[in-house]
């Protein structure tokens, strides 16, 4: 595996933190994160590329290809803006790019998978396709995570795409009822593995210390030393 897409069912459950799981718990590869649309930041803020490098270590290489300010969906983004959308061929082109210099290319992307890229609604999935790379889905943990992990799942399946299995961005540190059926519910709506659980709280982690739980987090499929579900 050269290239992994890293989704989400959603916005702000993880997705960031959990790709740079995935970059730390490779520290003797050369790792690559690719954002292909950084919304909501303005221009010299660090995006979600840097906080991977910067969580991860220094083996990672951080890349962006574009930037919006207002903190929208990409394709809603870059019209406001008046500049130019990211196509799924320039993804796919930066990111084939990239894995020529590097063992593994993260491409993460914004919100869910079929959040639009531009005004003919490419999306991540696209890009996908056009890499013929798997896909990390990362989800909740709490109540309605069957739901948006199953619609995800089958919209990868529907486009021929690979999904190499399912992340928890935010494990409780108490699990409740719901949360403890979920994690033996997920595999299965998914139809793909259990690879990981992150625990809530650790992105504000010292990078050193993120860098040396990484692996517990995470199946081996991953990186990681963790039980695949």
């Amino acid at each position: 595996m050269t290239v992994l897409v890293v989704t989400g069912t959603g916005t702000e459950i993880g997705k960031t933190v959990v790709t740079a799981a995935v970059a730390a718990a490779c520290p003797d590869r050369r790792v690559a994160v690719l954002k292909p649309a950084q919304t909501g930041l303005a221009p010299g803020e660090p995006g979600d590329a840097a906080e991977v490098a910067r969580l991860a270590g220094g083996h990672v290489t951080a890349v962006e290809l574009a930037r919006f300010p207002e903190p929208l969906a990409p394709a809603t983004a870059a019209r406001r803006s008046g500049l130019p959308p990211v196509r799924p061929y320039e993804i796919a082109e930066a990111a084939q790019k990239l894995a020529t210099e590097h063992d593994l290319v993260l491409v993460e992307g914004a919100g869910g998978l079929l959040v639009r890229f531009d005004d003919e609604g490419s999306t991540l999935a696209d890009a996908a396709r056009l890499l013929a790379a798997p896909v990390l889905v990362v989800t909740p943990a709490g109540l309605g995570t069957l739901n948006t992990t199953a619609l995800t799942s089958e919209a990868l399946r529907n486009r021929g795409l690979e999904c190499l299995g399912v992340v928890v961005g935010s494990m409780p540190g108490e699990p409740d009822l719901a949360v403890r059926c979920n994690l033996a519910d997920l595999p299965v709506v998914a139809g793909a593995p259990l690879l990981g659980a992150v625990p809530a709280g650790a992105g504000a982690l010292e990078p050193a210390d993120f860098r040396a739980r990484s692996r517990s987090w995470l199946a081996e499929e991953l990186g990681g030393n963790r039980p695949a579900g």
